[in-house]
């Protein structure tokens, strides 16, 4: 059976699942069957859904609180996944937006309340 390769960060309290306890955050390798999702990432991990905040896969928003759609975001070989604690603040970084997973994008746009903004215009 083929294995995909993912660089996985975890920030805030999340260290504590990749064994660095008291550090801000904790930086893994993690191996999971080829086909594996986010959400056989996040169970792989061990990580609640209660303490999960925004997750990134290769900078793009693919899941956030409410809006879990982990089941429907695939992973391929090498990704680089960062999972944010529901305390986290939004990254830095992506002060000015975030693209957004396919999976992710759907499930705002069948929201009732509308799509989701986050970037200036």
């Amino acid at each position: 059976m083929e294995t995909l390769r993912l660089d996985v960060w975890l920030y805030g309290p999340l260290a504590r699942y990749g064994a660095e306890e008291g550090a801000g955050y904790a930086h893994l390798e993690v191996e999971l069957p080829e086909g594996s999702t986010l959400a056989d990432l996040l169970r792989h991990l061990g990580i609640p859904r209660e303490e999960r905040g925004i997750v990134f896969v290769d900078g793009k928003l693919a899941s956030m609180p409410g809006v879990e759609v982990e089941d429907r975001v695939p992973l391929e070989d090498g990704v680089r996944v960062g999972i944010f604690h529901r305390r986290a603040m939004w990254p830095f970084q992506y002060r000015f937006g975030a693209g957004t997973a396919p999976a992710l994008e759907e499930a705002l746009r069948r929201r009732p309340d509308g799509w989701m903004h986050h970037t200036y215009t």
